[in-house]
């Protein structure tokens, strides 16, 4: 965590949400709230694809994946954007076979980025 530089708690964020099945891939959607608050500051959306547990591997099915998720979308006029969050795990002594490690620094890091904006 030292790397976000996340562990100084500046305001605590709660997340909620639900798990999808969508044939291979289980989805995790879930809104961002301050935890004494009610203003939603992000929706959060996992993506695991199941058949394969590595990362490497699973990256182009992964992106190919958002990028249609992404356009069907943005065809509904939502307010707000997409922000990919891809973290280097390397950078934290992870290896290319995902565990829950690779969810909490994805975790991490999107939720930093959430805590920036406005």
């Amino acid at each position: 965590m030292e790397n976000l530089q996340s562990y100084r708690i500046k305001f605590a964020l709660n997340c909620e949400g639900f798990p999808y099945r969508l044939g291979d891939f289980r989805v995790r959607v879930g809104k961002v709230v301050p935890i004494k608050s009610e203003n939603l500051r992000g929706i959060v959306m996992e993506m695991e694809y199941l058949p394969i547990s590595s990362w490497k591997t699973s990256h182009m099915i992964m992106s190919e994946f958002f990028e249609i998720l992404k356009e069907t979308l943005g065809k509904k006029s939502l307010p707000g954007h997409f922000v990919h969050a891809e973290p280097n795990y390397s950078e934290f002594g992870l290896s290319d076979q995902y565990t829950s490690r690779h969810t909490v620094v994805i975790y991490a890091t999107i939720l930093a980025q959430i805590s920036t904006t406005t």
